[in-house]
């Protein structure tokens, strides 16, 4: 790794505790198996649907839907954040500060910093990528969604080139006695916080062409298992919106939680973006 994103890592942090601290534990999320549960590569997707499994299985194996153009004048791809605000533990103390919002509009440390490294490694890669980088979550977080929506619009107008919009947040992952939960793997670079792809069924016909993002999914969740195995938690394969209408390409993604440490989530972001390349240069 180079650049300004190294720059940004954090390290562990040799700060006392507040007395109200709360506590972090690390987590892994393993692959899921049986009823319901599909297998794409090495990762597997939920299915959080009234389809079968079967029919899950027979969407998925028709591969990629789409194709990119390698080096092109035009961008391919579209990286934003509805919540671009959500932000990561900025010191790797173990401990959190109930009085930290995991909100911050500095774009060196919110969503906008990992969605930086991903496009980094996209367009180092050679495929054309832009970074949209508007608060559509400040100063008010309602219709957030809304406001994504129209930006996204406004570039696909722009750009007609675009094939993939990739909306990328990070979870809160919280049980009930307050203990965060941080998703987590070792790899040769260092720990880097889990993710997890998030695509929409189709809903009374707010999603009519669902099943290409869910092929682009399933494409993306092996790839990145065949890179970086344990990388993924399960795809979400659900009765969500969140404006995957626009493209057939169109995904969401969640880099860690709110209890992983800045540079967890951007050696993430980078590693799903390797994948990501490998997998978009095939299809060129």
């Amino acid at each position: 790794r180079s650049g300004p994103a190294q720059a940004r890592l954090s390290t562990a942090s040799t700060a006392a505790a507040p007395e109200d601290a709360g506590s972090i534990r690390t987590t892994f999320y393993e692959q899921g198996s049986g009823d319901g549960y599909i297998p794409a590569g090495t990762g597997s997707i939920k299915n959080s649907t009234s389809l079968a499994d079967s029919q899950v299985a027979d969407i998925i194996s028709r591969g990629m839907p789409f194709g990119i153009e390698l080096h092109s004048d035009e961008p391919q791809v579209l990286i934003m954040h509805t919540h671009a605000t959500e932000t990561y533990e900025l010191a790797d103390n173990g401990w959190y500060d109930p009085d930290f919002t995991c909100r911050s509009t500095d774009n060196a440390v919110n969503m906008t910093a990992v969605g930086a490294e991903m496009a980094r490694v996209l367009n180092a890669a050679g495929i054309n990528t832009v970074q949209d980088t508007t608060l559509h979550d400040y100063p008010s977080y309602n219709g957030s969604y809304e406001r994504s929506n129209e930006t996204v619009r406004g570039w696909l107008e722009k750009y007609p080139s675009i094939k993939v919009v990739l909306d990328v947040h990070r979870d809160a992952i919280e049980q009930e006695d307050g203990t965060r939960l941080k998703p987590t793997l070792q790899t040769e670079e260092g720990p880097a916080a889990q993710v997890m792809i998030i695509c929409g069924a189709d809903k009374g016909g707010n999603l009519p062409n669902y099943t290409q993002n869910l092929r682009f999914a399933a494409a993306w969740e092996a790839a990145m298992e065949a890179q970086t195995p344990g990388l993924t938690r399960p795809v979400m394969f659900a009765y969500r919106y969140y404006n995957q209408d626009l493209t057939t390409g169109s995904l969401l993604i969640e880099v860690g939680g709110h209890a992983n440490t800045l540079d967890e989530a951007v050696r993430a972001g980078g590693l799903a973006a390797r994948a990501l390349a490998s997998l978009l240069a095939q299809t060129a």
